[in-house]
This record gives structure tokens, sequence and C-alpha cells, in this order.
């Protein structure tokens, strides 16, 4: 659910106000259907909830639209306890380590450009800390596993597994952090050149 929240809290912070088919199109349009298993109703669903709950405000409809009858889409913008909410929660996603759920490091990545640029290193540096330890923990917990009479011994493969999602994180983070170090891509107060998939289809050509 906090991914949900982080993701869609994002995408309004990027396109506010917009309306929830836009904002369900965008995020479609990142495929995170697949990625974070968001579908479609779950977005509508979230935009009630933030609401709700004062992290989201509902933009009055125009009016009704001329010769059809039907009110117009009411839209949403972050309110100032949304916009804290979003960083909460992208600050949490980036630098707490969960190497089953993969979702979360994605959904960090999907809006880290919204911290400065040190900050971002910061918290990959601190990632590759924590992979580290936690990579030492389960290899010695193969090594318990294998030693343990009352184990089956397949069960050693749920800690190989693990070791091997870590070690292919580990690789992936101190990529990014070189990378990022180098000058890749825009952070805050950096220029951004950037524009969501509606900003795109708009833009005159």
């Amino acid at each position: 659910m906090s991914t949900t929240r982080l993701m869609v809290l994002g995408v309004v912070r990027i396109l506010q106000p917009a309306h929830g088919y836009l904002l369900r199109q965008e995020l479609l349009s990142w495929d995170v259907q697949n990625w974070a298993n968001i579908q479609p109703g779950s977005v509508y669903s979230a935009l009630k909830t933030l609401t709700s709950g004062g992290y989201l405000a509902e933009v009055e409809p125009a009016g009704v639209v001329s010769g059809g009858g039907k009110a117009a889409r009411t839209a949403y913008r972050l309110t100032p306890q949304g916009a804290a909410e979003f960083e909460r929660l992208l600050r949490e996603h980036l630098w707490d380590v969960d190497v089953i759920d993969g979702s979360r490091l994605m959904a960090a990545m999907s809006f880290m450009w919204a911290l400065p640029r040190a900050e971002v290193l910061d918290a990959l540096a601190n990632r590759v800390t924590q992979l580290e330890g936690q990579l030492g923990g389960t290899r010695a917990g193969a090594g318990q596993a294998l030693k343990n009479p009352e184990m089956p011994e397949h069960v050693q493969e749920l800690f190989l597994v693990t070791a091997a999602r870590i070690r292919g994180e580990l690789t992936w983070t101190k990529g990014a952090l070189t990378r990022i170090r180098e000058g890749a891509y825009a952070f805050a107060g950096e220029d951004q050149s950037w524009l969501p998939a509606s900003a795109r289809a708009a833009a005159p050509t």
C-alpha cells in the first residue's frame, strides 16, 4: 500500500491539477501494473483514501461541458500534508532495503529526481552498506541450515536465492552510484528536461 501511495502522490505532484483518468494513464505508461501490482482500479481507490486523509485536495469541476450536460472530471492536487507525505515515503523507499519486495526500490527510482543529488548518493551508499551486511547474514544462515539435522536440505535454496538477489542489487547500486557521481540524470535544483507522457503528447511538434 505504501508503494501505491508513493506512486499516486508522485504522479499527482508532477501533473497537478489532474483528474483520475489522466493519473491512471500516466501510471500505466510506467508499466506499474507489472512491477508494482498497481491496477487501474487501485488508482481510484488510492485517490479516494488520500483525499479523505487530507493528502490530496479535490479541485472543483469547472462546470458543465457545453451541450453534453456532463460535469467535468474532478481533478486533484497535493496538499502541504500530501507534499510532506510524498517526501517521507520517497526517502523511506530509497533508504530502507527490502530485497524481497523490489517494487519499493523501483518506486523510489521513479521519483529520485525530486531529491538533491547529494542525498541520493548518500542513500545509495547506505544501501551498499546494508546490502553487504545482509549478504553476510544470509550466507551465515545458509551455513547454519546445512548444519541443522532437523531442517530439510532443500531449505538452503531459500538462502541461496536471497543471496543472489542481494548480489544483483549490490551490483546495480554500485553502478548507479558511479553514474550519478559522474553527473548522470538531473535532480532537485538542477535543470530537468523530462516530461510525463501526458505533457509530451500535448507539447507542440
